[in-house]
This record gives structure tokens, sequence and C-alpha cells, in this order.
């Protein structure tokens, strides 16, 4: 039996998913959470072998939620499962540690599709999602040779868009929330910033990218 634990804050929706897959013979529904804390209540107590996880949710949202999960049981596979298809969104939920990326558009054998080869500890991300992959890697390889050199070269393209949004005046969790990750994972990009820019403090490290035309 694969124990099943759906995360979403949209009832009718957690209701839907709980009669498709619940019905089926080898799944088992564990629990439901309609936010990110509830489900790393229920992940710790529950011990489901693969949670369906939503994005955007009140109090906390997926993304942090699962790197929560996973911190403290790696081998829950998480799938994220939403409405958003951005390349944000699904480099986010990869960093995480997603094992699966569906849109919510998707039909039953993709979900089940999802659901069997993350319990048996694949990676599989759907169609749509997958063809995002290919050609955001094709447009990076493309682009590369014509990439003019990035200011603080030292630093990864993570890095430099928090650094962007600090000379822009956000405070962690506003950078939190526009890169849809959590509070920690952005005070460990800034100390890493700050150590490879060798600055003390955000004051310097402000004056540094602007300096550079950043923000």
């Amino acid at each position: 039996m694969i124990r099943l634990l759906i995360t979403d804050d949209h009832t009718l929706f957690r209701e839907g998913l709980r009669a498709i897959l619940g019905a089926q013979s080898d799944i088992e529904i564990v629990g439901e959470a309609s936010n990110g804390a509830q489900a790393v209540q229920l992940a710790a107590s529950q011990l489901p072998d693969v949670i369906l996880m939503d994005i955007q949710m009140p109090e906390m949202n997926g993304i942090a939620a699962t790197e929560k999960i996973l911190d403290a049981n790696p081998h829950i596979g998480i799938i994220v499962l939403t409405m958003l298809e951005d390349d944000d969104s699904v480099f986010a939920a990869m960093r995480a540690g997603a094992r699966g990326y569906v849109l919510k558009g998707a039909d039953k054998a993709e979900m089940l599709r999802a659901i069997h080869a993350v319990a048996n500890g694949e990676a599989l991300f759907g169609p749509a999602i997958a063809k995002r992959l290919v050609n955001f890697f094709q447009d990076v390889r493309g682009m590369k040779s014509l990439a003019p050199p990035r200011a603080f070269p030292e630093l990864t393209e993570r890095e430099v868009q928090v650094l962007a949004f600090i000379a822009q005046g956000y405070n962690n969790s506003e950078i939190a929330e526009k890169l849809v990750l959590s509070p920690k994972t952005i005070s460990n990009h800034i100390s890493n910033i700050f150590s490879k820019l060798q600055v003390a403090d955000r004051a310097q490290a402000i004056v540094r990218a602007r300096q550079a035309g950043l923000g």
C-alpha cells in the first residue's frame, strides 16, 4: 500500500482527489492538510510514502513545507501539484527536493503514474513540465555565448537575484515570498553573499550591488 497525504487549501479539490485516489486498491489516504504547517505536522505523525503538495497556501507555502518535511524525513516522496508552471516555481520545487511536479489539470492516469513512480523512488515530471525543462536548458545553452559578463561572477544566479532584491530594499520575508523559498533558505543565501563579497552587513552589500547596477 502507498500511504498518501493530500495537501491543498481548497476543500473541494482535496475531496475530489480523495474520491479518485482513495478508490485505488493500492493507495491509502492517511491524511489531508489545508496548509503547509499542517502538512509538516501530519508528515511527522503519519509518515506517508508520498505527499501531494500544493504551492500557494496560507501559513506556510508548499516549497517551505517540502524543505521542512524532507529535512526530517528525506525518504518521503513529494509531488508538487499546482496550477503554476512558471520556471521559478518548477526550479524552486526541485531545489526543495520535490521528486514530482504535476499540474492540477493532469488526468487521473498521469496523477497515478506520478504517485507510483515517486513511491518507487523515481522522479517524474508531467509532460508539460518536462517540455518546459527541455526548453529552458536549450535557451540557456543558446544564450550562454551571447550573454555579457554578469555582475559578481563569484555569486550563483540565485544569489545575484537575492542581492538585487536586497538592493531594492526588500527584507528577508519579502524576498522569500517573491522567490517562493523559505526564509531560512534566503538567510543562507545572504550569508553566502556577505562571505563571497567580503562585506560585513546589509548596508555594505547594498552599496556594492548598486555600484554594479543592481537594484
